[in-house]
């Protein structure tokens, strides 16, 4: 694969190195085979170094480009996740803290009897009914998850198929769908 379509791909998967240049691991500037690059790789050859070749874990950091504390803290995820702990996994929240299942319907249920009802309104009916403050936003992201999403105009079809490679061959000949 080219330099630069890797580059994009590793940027797309969300496993593109933010600081490739501290990476100065023996394998990395000898070989191309490493790419420092590739975070996932680095995190992998990192835990080797340390677990396998049996070095020091000030040495690995430092040759790595890292804080110790990264590189145990790497050492368990692969232990406990295998190949998966390598993989960044989303930061923050996972969802709301304050909102309760009941909270959600109530929600839902609101926007599909109103369908004109504003985030800022419900958010105030929900403080009223279940006396806990939540922001316009959470109203939104809970709406969204929840099929109360308001409608943000026509959807254009066909858009995900494209990015896919997808033809359509009609009567005008081929084209993307």
């Amino acid at each position: 694969m080219a330099r630069r379509g890797k580059r994009a791909f590793l940027e797309a998967a969300g496993a593109l190195h933010p600081h490739p240049e501290r990476v100065q691991a023996p394998p990395f500037r000898q070989h191309r085979f490493f790419d420092p690059l590739d975070k996932v790789q680095v995190k992998y050859e990192m835990v080797r170094a340390h677990v396998v070749d049996d070095e020091p874990v000030v040495r690995v950091a430092q040759e790595f480009g890292v804080t110790r504390e990264t590189v145990y803290a790497t050492t368990r995820r692969l232990a406990g996740r295998g190949m998966l702990g390598l993989v960044d996994q989303k930061r923050g929240r996972k969802r709301p803290l304050k909102v309760t299942p009941a909270m959600r319907d109530f929600m839902v249920d609101a926007r599909r009897r109103d369908p004109t009802l504003g985030a800022p309104a419900l958010a105030e009916q929900v403080a009223t009914e279940f006396g806990v403050t939540v922001h316009k936003k959470t109203v939104e992201r809970v709406l969204a998850a929840g099929g109360g999403k308001k409608n943000r105009g026509r959807r254009r079809r066909g858009r995900g198929r494209a990015r896919r490679g997808l033809l359509h061959v009609g009567r005008r000949g081929p084209r993307a769908l």
